[in-house]
Formats: C-alpha cells, structure tokens, sequence
C-alpha cells in the first residue's frame, strides 16, 4: 500500500507515518524536510520516500507529484479552505482515499449536550481555527458529493505524545512554563473551577485509529472522531502531571471568561471555544468502521512517559519568563480579589 502524507512530522502524524512504515507501507512525507529527523536516520526506513516541497507552492508541488498516485493521501497541515482546495486540485485523479484531519473543536459550542458524537452539529463561534475547519469539512463534502472524491474526515481532539505536556492554560512556547511551576512549587493556574470533563488521547492510541481507516472503504463519505473513552476532570489531569513530576499541585482557579479578557493571550478561542466545555466521546462510529479499536493508553500511564522524555530533553524545555510573571499576575488579582470581599 502507498500513503502520501503532507506533513507527517507533528503530533498526531509522527506517530502514524512510523507505524506505518513498521506494517511495510511505502510512504511519501511531502514536507520542507525540516523536521524528518524524528525519524533518526531516513536509511532506516527502506520505504521511506521525501518529497521536499512547500506545499503552498502549487505549481511545485504538481511537478513533484507528476506521474505519482496513491491509496491514501493525508494533510495534517491543512487548517484553511484554500488550502483544501489546493489539494483536490493537487490529488483528485491521484488518489483512492483523501483524509483530512478536522478538530473535534467544530463541535458545537457551548454544547447543547456534553456527549459528543459525529451527529453533534459542527458550529464554533468563539475561535476562528474552528470555522476554518468547518468551512473545509463543508468544501470536501460537496466534493465527494458532486464529483465522487473520496474523502474521509478525521476529527481529532486533545491528542499528546511524549515531546510536550497537555495543558489547559499555556504558553505560546508551550507547556514547560508551567511544569516548571510546579517543580519550583509554585501555584499553577487552572481554568473554572477544574472539574469540567476532558480527554486526553495519546498519539499511539490515535495512530491505530487511524491507521484502520486508511484503505478502509467503510470510510468513505465519512467524518470519524478519534479520541479515548478515558474522560477526566482538569484537576485530575493537572494532579496526574504533578504526580509523575513527584511534587505537590498548589492549583489557583481562575474562570476561563476573566483569562480570555485579561490578555495578552488569547484564550478566547482554545478556552470558551474549546477546553472549557465539558465533552465526552461516544468513539462508537470508529469502533464500527475499526472492529476491535480500543485506547490503551491511560493518561496517568502516558503522561508519565511524556515526563521523563521532557526532563530528559533540553529541547524540550524551553522557558517563558514573561508568562510565568503573567501567571504570577493573574493569581496574585485572584487572591487581592478574595481578600477585598472578605473585608
């Protein structure tokens, strides 16, 4: 079987492409090749091809794939309907299946009922990011139904590996501001109260998904959300990530409305668009289309491992002083607050 995979080296797709090339599949990454060294060497992977290409170069990218076709086409970097688009343009008379990565963020927010499924209508108006994902949903369904293109939509939600900590509230650098809170025994902001319900997947979990509905016919026509059953509070995702530390969690709530006003980060759309919304996935349509599908992976397993990665990598720690003097800010208003209503 031949993937083509735009992209291939991220969160979610790392984890795919080397399985992937472990069940022998022979896989095209089109990317710049800035990041294929996830791979280690690429002599490793005998069916490993690079294509290196900007994608947003069109005409380029037409060139690099002449005379080329596939089983699956996926793009894990296409978040704009131009850029979906660009690759029905790219790939219609190339391709047995295309995928495109969604977000479970399109569903409907604020959720009319927190169990979501695929029948969960798709409206977003908080967060930009969101509509752009649904505006491509909207193109590539009318795709397939007009001119036959094979599609399948995968809409994935808080999906993790072992190079970065999942977080509520973070960073633009990332997570390790706020890890390194919690080692210094500092207090950590949550967002609400912490007990508004949330998954957490990891990225091997995902890939299996996934890869089940690669060359899945089944699948066609179809949007697919990707996530485990596992469903837990913030506090209990924060106390899992202090857990694995060895150190306390000295939490301070803060409700999502005042982080998203306060600046100068914009917590509108990941907050009150996003993470703030309690969710649990009904994954019943996948296990349908992947007989036998089950996430293995416990979060307070997984993020145990995504802990010593991190501490063991420098690279991956990559500090942000002037988030963490905004922290400070934020929770020191939160107690001058509580002080001036008790008088």
């Amino acid at each position: 079987m031949k993937a083509l995979f735009i992209g291939g080296t991220g969160t979610i797709s790392t984890a795919i492409s080397k399985r992937l090339l472990e069940q022998g599949w022979e896989l095209y990454l089109l990317n710049r090749g800035s990041r294929n060294t996830v791979f280690g060497e690429i002599g490793e992977y005998g069916k490993l091809i690079e294509i290196h290409c900007d994608i947003n170069d069109e005409t380029g990218a037409a060139s690099k794939l002449h005379g080329l076709t596939f089983d699956v086409a996926a793009d894990f970097i296409a978040f704009g309907p131009e850029q979906v688009e660009r690759d029905f343009r790219l790939l219609k008379d190339k391709v047995k299946q295309y995928i495109f990565i969604s977000s479970a963020s399109a569903y409907q927010k604020p959720a009319s009922d927190y169990r979501i499924s695929e029948a969960t209508p798709l409206a977003n108006p908080f967060w930009e990011y969101s509509r752009n994902k649904i505006e491509c949903e909207e193109f590539l369904l009318r795709m397939y139904r007009e001119q036959g293109f094979p599609i399948t939509i995968v809409r994935p939600s808080h999906t993790y590996d072992e190079r970065s900590v999942p977080l509520g509230v973070h960073s633009k650098n990332g997570s390790w501001q706020v890890v390194k809170r919690i080692i210094d025994g500092k207090p950590v902001i949550i967002h609400g109260d912490g007990t508004s319900l949330w998954t957490m997947t990891h990225n091997s979990d995902f890939a299996n998904g996934f890869i089940g509905l690669m060359g899945n016919i089944h699948a066609i026509g179809e949007a697919v959300q990707i996530t485990s059953d596992e469903t837990l509070t913030w506090n209990q995702i924060y106390a899992a990530i202090a857990q694995a530390l060895g150190k306390p969690l000295k939490a301070a709530h803060v409700s999502s409305e005042f982080l998203a006003a306060a600046g100068p980060y914009n917590f509108e759309g990941g907050l009150i668009g996003d993470k703030a919304n309690s969710v649990a996935f009904d994954n019943t349509k996948l296990k349908r289309l992947v007989p036998g599908f089950t996430a293995c992976v416990r979060f307070d397993q997984g993020i145990r491992h995504t802990i010593n990665y991190v501490s063991a990598h420098q690279e991956c720690q990559i500090e942000d002083p002037e988030f963490d003097e905004w922290c400070d800010k934020i929770i020191a208003a939160r107690e001058k607050a509580i002080a001036e209503v008790k008088g």
